[in-house]
């Protein structure tokens, strides 16, 4: 049996892994599903449709899976699916999505901080980190290993690519590319996050490629249509530039500059 405290509310339709551990006062609501290994801390609300993986831990008077503030939403069935081993620190929320049949969906080994919001079908890779108060709007794409600051917010329909970093208190508008760092009000890319790409095991040439790639896209005189050019033509074999130009080529917000 999982370890449910007395005063825990679990909906009938709810399951709950034997080896989750549900604390004082949490509720667990109709049509979720948990994981094993779960924690919830005191006073947590995880709401349905929602499937949730292993290992998770979720801290006091986090709010998951609670419908969608979308004002088009009209009580569709809809759903939040979240992966394994992430951690949900003090009041965070996290919306299910608002078309029918829509989910919005986490990854996995993420640490999300107190008061970050992500909402209405937001798709969230793996190995992330939002510091406090980190806030997106709906439909916003935030790839593997990318850092969102404190207090910041991030406008609906934008991406945030892999391995980029969001400074604190900055306002995003437009896509942020692969590797870079977006800080400012409006934001603006101020370089390559080199220590993050150091710390996840990118080689010398690696980040060579993409100091040089940057210079093409933030430094030249090209435009964008250019700079795309320049890179698939003098990088053709570098991995790490191909997937900063595709990313670039995809957008339809335009990115930060």
């Amino acid at each position: 049996m999982s370890e449910i405290h007395p005063t825990a509310i679990i909906d009938p339709t709810a399951q709950v892994a034997p080896s989750t551990k549900v604390g004082p006062y949490s509720i667990v609501g109709p049509g979720v599903i948990l994981g094993e290994e779960c924690i919830l801390h005191n006073h947590v609300t995880i709401a349905g449709p929602t499937t949730i993986g292993a290992g998770n831990e979720f801290y006091p008077y986090c709010s998951i899976g609670q419908r969608s503030q979308d004002l088009k939403y009209k009580a569709e069935p809809t759903h939040l699916r979240i992966g394994n081993h992430n951690t949900f620190r003090e009041f965070v929320t996290v919306h299910r999505a608002t078309d029918q049949g829509g989910t919005t969906m986490i990854g996995s080994y993420g640490n999300f901080l107190a008061y970050a919001h992500i909402a209405h079908d937001c798709i969230v890779g793996d190995h992330v980190i939002f510091s406090n108060n980190g806030t997106l709007a709906g439909h916003v794409w935030v790839g593997d290993h990318a850092v969102i600051g404190g207090l910041s917010g991030v406008h609906q329909f934008c991406r945030i690519g892999a391995h980029a970093i969001i400074g604190g208190c900055t306002k995003i508008v437009q896509d942020v590319p692969p590797f870079m760092i977006a800080d400012g009000n409006p934001a603006e890319v101020r370089g390559i996050n080199m220590v993050g790409l150091e710390r996840r095991g990118f080689s010398a040439e690696s980040l060579r490629e993409i100091r040089e790639a940057y210079k093409v896209i933030y430094r030249s005189n090209l435009n964008t249509s250019q700079g795309l050019e320049s890179l698939r033509v003098n990088f053709s074999d570098s991995e790490s530039v191909h997937h900063l130009a595709d990313f670039i080529a995809a957008s339809e917000r335009g990115i930060v500059r």
